[in-house]
């Protein structure tokens, strides 16, 4: 087991058989984190922000710059608009910039190793940024002692999973998440840390042939394809880490079956620092407090923490509604300010709905998460007289490309809604309000997706499976449920209107017949008939279980 090392002292002297990552020694490290504390001495001012890709030369800079007394800002990216707004806050840049910047970088040598002293947790400082509820970047502050405190937690609780690995990644050590479990605790704990990477296929040939620890986050575990060698890597993959923002129970589930280790999601933000973790040995995993950590719930159902990750010893009440387990542990059911996290971004939803209000095409809106595979937003708008001439003129497609365009200027193609929905009015309950499982309703599917065995001017035939998401099963005998006559009859109408050229309104029903119910999961065969003298159209509906409907549709203007 290697020797654990407090962050304070990593710096002080050369630890023998060490290494930060393959080729390169503790001793080496060192005289890097020397060779910035003097470039950082020898620089004007107090603030400097650090953006280096490589996580062994950011850590090298990172204690370089804590040596030199200077407080570090850590931009998320190297994007000229972030660089123009840390410009107000900074005297200059270090690391690797774009051509139009001129860091600060460190000669190599230049650096006097036995000068160093051991850091003061509190006078070490780090400011990182985070999307506010408006996207706006906000500053979280945070000393040497809360990271410090952090790392140890982390080790108390995941050390012996994580001993004698080595620690590859997908996240930027730029971002808390990645800065502790790519660059901190790996330091500490004497791991060695594999450059970072970007693509499935470059991770499982990376973590082949040693023991390894991975840390990643949801939007990547949710991708994980089948095809790659997943198998090479059970058995020496110790710990694959999850952090950022949920981690759907699928991607889970994925994650055990061809990782062949159970993923552990680690619950936080930038605010709190780690909070609790969750091991998804099962679908229902509950969440435990990190050492150290205690955690109550407020009258108002939200979640409160106290925790020497914070930056003052006060309770800090969360925006997390929860709920208190009877064995220990608790549940999280979701975001009373209705900030939620898109492939890890944060997004308010409230900001949302009202930038949406400000347009012209619109009355009122409401903005909500869209579960499944991969969460994105829905957007269920009531437009205004405006908007509606829109609709009759250029349809749905023009009226969301506007209201997109709409949102462009502040959120991503990420972060603004994927599916839109145009309504006469909201939803609302007996009590007058509108409830988010109402507007999710909106987004069911009305017609199952079909698969054509025969399209022509007179016949079509077609396979569907009853979903049982289809909007059609909703409040329908709800103790054995099954497809309403009408809805067949709907279907029977949608798909020979897309099948044959039926203009006309419809007319009337002739000898319909129901003889067999249908019921989710159902695997059904629809046969149509096309009579365009008569305006008619035949169509009968069978399965494995024999017929279950039948019947003709007359249209015409008569």
């Amino acid at each position: 087991m290697a020797e654990w090392v407090a962050l304070d002292r990593l710096a002080l002297a050369a630890i023998p058989d060490r290494a930060v990552r393959p080729g390169l020694t503790h001793l080496a490290w060192r005289q890097r984190v020397a060779d910035w504390q003097a470039a950082f001495a020898a620089a004007a001012g107090e603030d400097w922000a650090l953006y280096i890709g490589d996580e062994a030369e950011f850590s090298a800079a990172l204690f370089g710059a804590w040596h030199a007394g200077k407080r570090v800002f850590l931009p998320g990216d190297d994007l000229p608009g972030t660089l123009d707004h840390l410009a107000a806050h900074v005297q200059g840049i270090a690391g690797d910039l774009p051509a139009t910047v001129k860091p600060l970088r460190a000669a190599p040598g230049a650096g006097d190793p036995h000068a160093l002293a051991a850091l003061d947790e509190e006078a070490a400082r780090l400011v990182m940024f985070t999307s506010g509820s408006t996207g706006a970047p906000a500053a979280i502050a945070k000393c040497l002692r809360q990271l410090a405190r952090e790392v140890e937690a982390l080790q108390a609780a995941f050390g012996e999973l994580a001993e004698g690995t080595r620690v590859h990644g997908t996240v930027s050590h730029q971002h808390i998440y990645g800065l502790l479990f790519r660059v901190l605790w790996p330091l500490a704990a004497g791991r060695k840390t594999m450059p970072r990477a970007f693509f499935h296929e470059d991770m499982v040939a990376a973590m082949a042939d040693h023991a390894a620890l991975l840390v990643a986050t949801p939007a990547h575990l949710k991708r994980i394809p089948e095809q790659l060698d997943w198998a090479a890597l059970q058995g020496g993959l110790r710990a694959v880490f999850s952090s950022g923002g949920p981690l759907p129970a699928e991607s889970a589930r994925h994650v055990r079956e061809r990782f062949g280790v159970a993923p552990t999601e680690v619950f936080g933000s930038s605010e709190t620092g780690g909070i609790a973790w969750r091991r998804w040995d099962d679908d229902a995993p509950h969440w435990t407090a990190l050492p150290g950590v205690q955690w109550r719930i407020d009258d108002a159902g939200q979640l409160e923490v106290h925790s020497p990750h914070l930056a003052q010893p006060h309770w800090w009440r969360s925006e997390d509604r929860a709920e208190a387990l009877a064995g220990g542990g608790f549940r999280l059911l979701g975001r009373a300010d209705r900030i939620v996290k898109i492939e890890e971004r944060r997004v308010s939803l409230d900001a949302l709905q009202q930038q949406l209000a400000r347009h012209a095409l619109v009355a009122d809106a409401r903005v909500l998460v869209l579960a499944g595979a991969r969460s994105v937003l829905g957007a269920v708008v009531v437009p205004s007289a405006e908007g509606w001439a829109l609709l009759r003129a250029q349809g749905r497609r023009e009226c969301a490309r506007q209201l997109s365009a709409h949102l462009a200027d502040s959120h991503d193609a990420v972060t603004r809604p994927r599916r839109w929905r145009f309504v006469e009015a909201l939803p609302l309950n007996a009590q007058g309000k509108v409830t988010e499982p109402a507007l999710a309703k909106l987004f069911r599917p009305v017609y199952p997706q079909p698969q054509w065995l025969q399209r022509d001017a007179a016949a079509a035939e077609l396979d569907i499976v009853l979903d049982p998401a289809l909007a059609a099963f909703d409040g329908h005998f709800p103790q054995a449920t099954i497809l309403p006559g009408v809805a067949q009859l709907d279907w029977a109408i949608h798909f020979g209107r897309e099948a044959f050229a039926i203009d006309a309104p419809f007319q009337r029903m002739d000898v319909l017949k129901f003889q067999r119910v249908l019921r989710p999961g159902d695997q059904v065969r629809m046969s149509l008939q096309w009579n365009p003298a008569q305006q008619v159209l035949g169509f009968r509906l069978v399965s494995g279980h024999g017929p279950h409907a039948s019947g003709r549709v007359v249209f015409g203007h008569g």
